[in-house]
C-alpha cells in the first residue's frame, strides 16, 4: 500500500511541476539559458527523456519523504505539508543555491526553482499523509 502512496505523492509533485513551470515558463527560460525554438518552446521538448528523470526523481523524493515521516511519526496532513514544504526550502533550496552560486546562475532561477522544491515537497508531504 505504502508504495501506491509513494507513487500517488510523486505524481502530486509532478503536477505542481508542470502547472509552476507552466506559468513560469518564459522567466524560467530566460534566466536559464535553455536553448529555444522558433515556436518559443525549449528546443528539446520532444525529448522525453526530462520528464522520464522528473518523474524518476520524484518516486525518489516520495520515497525518502515516506521514510522521514515514518521515523518522525509525521502523520497529520498539517504535519505533513509543514514538513513537507520544510525540506523543499531549507534542504532541497539551499542546495540548488550552493550549486546555482558556483555556477554563476541567477537569482531568479534560484527562485524559481526553489519555489518549485518547496512547494512540489509540500504537496509530497500532503499526499503522504493524506492517506
Amino acid at each position: 500500500m505504502e508504495f501506491i502512496n509513494v507513487f500517488v505523492a510523486a505524481i502530486a509533485g509532478f503536477g505542481v511541476g508542470a502547472i509552476w513551470y507552466g506559468v513560469l515558463s518564459k522567466p524560467w527560460m530566460d534566466a536559464s539559458g535553455v536553448s529555444v525554438g522558433a515556436d518559443g518552446k525549449p528546443a528539446n521538448n520532444a525529448n522525453p527523456m526530462p520528464y522520464i528523470m522528473g518523474f524518476l526523481a520524484m518516486i525518489l523524493v516520495a520515497g525518502m519523504m515516506r521514510h522521514v515521516f515514518e521515523l518522525s511519526d509525521i502523520e497529520t496532513v498539517g504535519k505533513g505539508l509543514i514538513s513537507g514544504f520544510g525540506i523543499g526550502i531549507f534542504l532541497a533550496a539551499p542546495w540548488l543555491m550552493i550549486c546555482y552560486g558556483f555556477a554563476g546562475r541567477p537569482l531568479q532561477l534560484l527562485l524559481i526553482d526553489g519555489g518549485y522544491a518547496a512547494l512540489g515537497s509540500a504537496a509530497i508531504g500532503l499526499i503522504l499523509t493524506a492517506f
